[in-house]
């Protein structure tokens, strides 16, 4: 290929990531479907890409370095904390199931497809690992319960280097069973992957935690230098045991995530952005690489397959994971429905199948394929059943619309009462206890803390709560609560409210509104202001417009003395009133505003 054509190819793989990435968001269906799809098209469909010309012997190292990058991203985000309750039935998963699961797809493979045991066992291998980059998305379109949502999320990065390590096993033993001590090679194999990944692994991530404890590096070099060491911790372990890196990366990941006193949120954000680069790019190279003659060939004993591995496989090892757990019928149904294959199961296979290809098995060709169909139809079926099987079980959460309130002051009681009001989920966070005695005495739920800090990250529950309101008079922790919560809720859940103190109210004595959100009150407020409205006898008030008395009137009636905080529309979603959100009432719209005296006695 001459430089155009490179410069082509490349183009477009990144204008199909986009196109499928937007696709996705836009009809709430995982990326992967639509990256899958678009490489297939453009790849054996049309033949405009064709990875293997593009990249050459480049291919499948970057295929294996994108792979430890992407599997390390999903290890940074698994945290011990969430492993409660659901711990037991996560090892089952990890261990009986994933023994299962192999079991079966082995047999039903030779059975079904005629593999020989070998062939069979190394496919068996490669299909049992689910893995994060199917995971994590089809979680965001569905999401189910927490219980749920974390056991899959760490089953899938899990069990990803178990199934590259079982493949890896399966291989030394295919290719050396011609010599005696072929049993004696494959578990040699086996120890020396878990010793050299283990070792590499928590020696990187402890390396890699004292840089950062110790603050030897600046904070731009973090990301960069974080994505240097897990490249090399891959390589390395690799180059001392073969496909022991996946293994390595993984276990780093787990070390840095459960570090105390270390930060990485900034680089989780680095390395989750990075990843959907990645991952986009992955699928749609791997897809372009598909023969579809040989798919094809492989008749309708594949779909036979995958209803078995639907339908039985899945259903099988989750049972045996959770009897005798207290994991809800309801809970363990979607567990045992979802089970989509990624990433790990593609790049490992078409490794294997060149390995074996030249090693003369003649059958290793079909491995490729026969693992596509497997991923295509697992994503393809789960995508489009995940979330109506989710709702008919009643185990979604729902969308978070609750309030985290900074602050147990007076103005975030009559601001959280009046939202309870509403059937709007509150919770008011404050390092003072007086503050959050008072809170709890009038019926208000609590969190008695910073919530910045280390112990609200694991302990401070934000099941349905998707809106930050800070209402402290200390400025500064208005601003630092909405750069914390800023990733989580999103810009456009960040309210805030001026402190208004004396010391400067200009400019350059004010946070930017980047850091602290959008400001409540239409005009702005102030925590002083509304401090000396409450004591002068002002109340917060809830009002119900009807037919009758529609958003005129009452405007008519109050005018100047009444400010809008708050609206619910006829579908309860509620409206923060600040300066840049316009409202047009109607009937059966609820109305929260702060009303001065004079108004509130008419």
């Amino acid at each position: 290929m001459n430089e155009h054509e490179i410069l082509l190819s490349l183009g477009l793989i990144g204008l199909a990531a986009i196109a499928s990435q937007w696709l996705a968001w836009r009809m709430r269906l995982p990326a992967i479907l639509f990256l899958l799809l678009v490489g297939i098209t453009i790849g054996p469909g049309l033949g405009w890409l064709d990875p293997t010309a593009l990249f050459g012997q480049l291919l499948f190292p970057l295929v294996s370095l994108s792979v430890a990058v992407i599997l390390f991203e999903g290890s940074l985000t698994l945290r011990f904390h969430e492993l409660r309750g659901i711990e037991s039935v996560v090892r089952r998963l990890v261990t009986f199931g994933t023994l299962t699961t192999w079991a079966l797809i082995t047999v039903c493979t030779h059975w079904l497809l005629d593999f020989p045991w070998d062939l069979a066992l190394l496919f068996g291998s490669l299909t049992l690992v689910t893995g994060p980059t199917v995971i994590g998305p089809l979680l965001r379109v569905v999401r189910p319960r927490a219980a749920i949502g974390n056991t899959l999320r760490w089953e899938g990065i899990i069990i990803d280097p178990m199934g590259a390590l079982a493949a890896v096993v399966v291989f030394s033993f295919i290719v050396t069973r011609d010599i005696d001590a072929a049993w004696t090679e494959g578990l040699l194999t086996f120890g020396k992957v878990i010793l050299t990944g283990s070792f590499l692994g928590i020696l990187g991530g402890w390396t890699m935690g004292q840089l950062l404890k110790r603050r030897w590096l600046p904070e731009y070099l973090h990301s960069l230098a974080t994505l240097a060491v897990v490249l090399g911790v891959f390589i390395g372990a690799n180059l001392l045991a073969p496909e022991s890196g996946l293994l390595a990366v993984t276990l780093m990941g787990i070390w840095l995530a459960n570090t105390r006193d270390i930060d990485v949120e900034h680089i989780a954000h680095f390395k989750e952005d990075l990843s959907m680069l990645l991952v986009s790019g992955l699928f749609i190279i791997l897809a372009a690489r598909l023969d579809l003659s040989e798919l094809i060939a492989l008749g309708p004993a594949v779909l036979i397959l995958l209803a078995i591995i639907q339908f039985v496989v899945r259903p099988l090892a989750v049972l045996i994971a959770t009897v005798g757990t207290s994991m809800p019928w309801r809970e363990r149904a979607l567990l045992a429905w979802i089970a989509p294959r990624g990433i790990v199961a593609a790049a490992v296979s078409a490794v294997f199948s060149i390995r074996l290809s030249e090693a003369g098995h003649e059958l290793a060709t079909l491995l490729v394929p026969l693992t596509f169909a497997v991923i295509i139809g697992t994503v393809v079926f789960q995508s489009a059943t995940a979330k109506p099987i989710a709702r008919l079980l009643k185990v979604v959460e729902p969308p978070p619309k609750g309030f985290l309130i900074l602050g147990a002051n007076r103005i975030a009681r009559e601001i959280g009462k009046a939202l309870q009001g509403f059937d709007v989920q509150v919770l008011l966070a404050d390092s003072s206890w007086s503050n959050i005695k008072a809170a709890r005495m009038e019926g208000l739920a609590t969190y008695y803390g910073n919530p910045t800090s280390r112990h609200a990250d694991i302990h401070l529950d934000r099941a349905g709560i998707g809106n930050l309101l800070a209402i402290s008079p200390i400025d500064e922790l208005n601003s630092l609560t909405s750069m914390r919560f800023a990733e989580e809720f999103g810009k456009s859940g960040l309210y805030t409210i001026a402190s208004g103190l004396e010391g400067g109210s200009g400019e350059k004595h004010q946070s930017s509104q980047e850091r602290r959100g959008r400001t409540l009150g239409q005009p702005a407020l102030t925590y002083s202001q509304l401090e000396n409205d409450l004591a002068r006898g002002a109340a917060i008030n809830c009002t119900t417009l009807t037919e009758a008395f529609d958003w005129d009137s009452y405007r008519r009636r109050h005018g100047n003395a009444a400010t809008v905080l708050f609206a619910q529309d006829d579908d309860k979603r509620i409206h923060v009133i600040t300066a840049d959100e316009e409202i047009q009432p109607g009937a059966g719209w609820r109305l929260i505003a702060l009303i001065q005296p004079e108004a509130a006695d008419t």
